[in-house]
């Protein structure tokens, strides 16, 4: 009899194991994924080119000499990140602090449970109980990221931002945090603290921890980022000049919402692309679907691939030698005549879509402003980089290159081999950014 049991336990076991395989290697079958263009991305097959400075340039030769590099296939943003975008991402961590903030509130003034009007009291804004998996939409789930508590921040109710709607005391109390004393405010507008508002993510050095044995802890890191642009770079990188509309308005008014998002330093578009990143992982999970892959900054050889367009050896996204065409109209946005600004038809940047694309379909790649890559500045970097995905980005390098040129720039600086750099921790009025996202498999086998 025991025999018996032990017999029937394997064929239960071989029959449960091989789930009609009939015995054969059949693979373990994933979630269902079909390669999908993230929205306002293009997709840029990869290949190889000739990175660098032509021979001519002899000054330029001395850190961009000519190599032969190759580069995978990658989507890559067809504009700049645009000021309404990026503000997309500034409004997701602002309300995810101030529910946080509002929802500890109410749990220190025994609200629980909360109610489902918009403006009855503190208990509106109270944690809605344990996150259990799969029971979250996606706002909950990466606004997990923000509770160390692990409850469910409340996303069913509206923030009170008018103050003289405040529901009741304790409302207002959590709310003044995040404002500026009443001295530092001016025009009978009440100002924002927006050093209260930060994104903050984890991140591992890959390949510190690939080359590295046991414990990789070490190798993961923290991040706390400021989220706001930097508006006074308006007027800090002008002396003696009027530029206060741009300051004032420039970020935050609907008239720029397609124009690029400048005063953003490296680390912020850093986090914006974390954050890119898990929003839509997020929303995919909540509906069973493969994650995709992570959302970033280019590599300055992919960043230069782009730009060019599939032209070899070419001065510029549309060709060359000069900025104008056959009607003497200029190409790009950038700074044309001594003192002349405005003889492109720009005076600083324009809408983030302007002028013709190249050739893969990407706007301004010379021009409008410069672009953060993921790339440290080392004016001897091409000689000992690698030929296939080469990037040089050492942490304790804290110049970045940027890439493009800018509306301020001469039209040098729009070349597409033409480096230049800025610190990590700079914003500057002319400096933007676009992300990438690595194209999972094989682009050629999309047809």
């Amino acid at each position: 009899m025991r025999n018996f049991i032990k017999l029937l336990v394997v064929a239960l076991v071989l029959v449960s194991c091989g789930n009609n395989d009939r015995g054969q290697l059949v693979g373990v079958e994933g979630k269902k994924w079909n390669p999908e263009k993230p929205y306002g991305m293009v997709l840029v097959e990869g290949g190889a080119f000739i990175m660098g400075k032509a021979d001519h340039d002899i000054a330029g030769l001395n850190d961009a000499p000519t190599k032969t590099v190759t580069v995978t296939s990658f989507y890559m943003d067809e504009t700049e990140i645009t000021n309404s975008e990026y503000r997309q991402f500034v409004h997701w961590v602002r309300d995810s602090v101030v529910r946080q903030k509002l929802a500890e509130a109410a749990e220190l003034a025994g609200a629980t449970g909360g109610d489902s009007g918009n403006d009855r009291s503190i208990g509106s804004y109270a944690f809605k109980g344990s996150a259990e998996e799969g029971d979250l939409t996606p706002f909950q789930e990466f606004s997990r990221h923000y509770d160390p508590m692990d409850q469910m921040i409340n996303w069913d109710v509206d923030i009170v931002w008018d103050e003289s709607k405040y529901p009741d005391e304790d409302y207002v109390y959590v709310m003044d945090e995040f404002y500026l004393p009443n001295d530092q405010s001016y025009n009978g507008v009440r100002m924002k603290n927006v050093e209260e508002f930060k994104y903050s993510y984890k991140q591992m050095d890959v390949e510190a921890a690939a080359r590295a044995k046991g414990d990789r802890s070490e190798y993961i890191k923290e991040y706390v980022v400021p989220i706001y642009p930097d508006t006074t770079v308006w007027i800090k990188d002008f002396h003696y000049s009027y530029n206060e509309p741009l300051h004032n308005d420039y970020f935050n008014h609907t008239a720029y919402d397609n124009y690029p998002v400048v005063g953003v330093d490296w680390n912020q578009a850093k986090a914006f692309s974390d954050w890119r990143t898990q929003y839509l992982n997020n929303f995919r999970k909540s509906k069973d679907m493969a994650p995709t892959n992570m959302f970033r900054l280019p590599s300055e050889a992919e960043w230069e691939y782009a730009a060019r367009g599939g032209l070899e050896s070419a001065t510029y996204p549309w060709g060359g030698p000069y900025a104008k065409d056959d009607r003497a109209c200029f190409k790009a946005n950038f700074k044309p005549l001594r003192g002349d600004y405005a003889a492109d038809e720009a005076l600083y940047t324009v809408e983030a879509d302007s002028y013709e694309p190249n050739d893969f379909g990407l706007y301004n790649m010379s021009g409008n402003v410069s672009e953060w890559v993921n790339t440290s500045y080392d004016a001897a970097s091409y000689e000992y980089m690698s030929s296939m995905n080469p990037n040089v980005n050492n942490k304790d390098n804290k110049r970045k290159v940027i890439r493009g040129g800018s509306w301020k720039d001469v039209s040098y600086f729009l070349q597409v081999s033409t480096r230049d750099y800025e610190y990590a921790d700079s914003a500057r009025s002319y400096v933007g950014f676009r992300t990438v996202q690595d194209f999972l498999g094989n682009s050629l086998n999309l047809n």
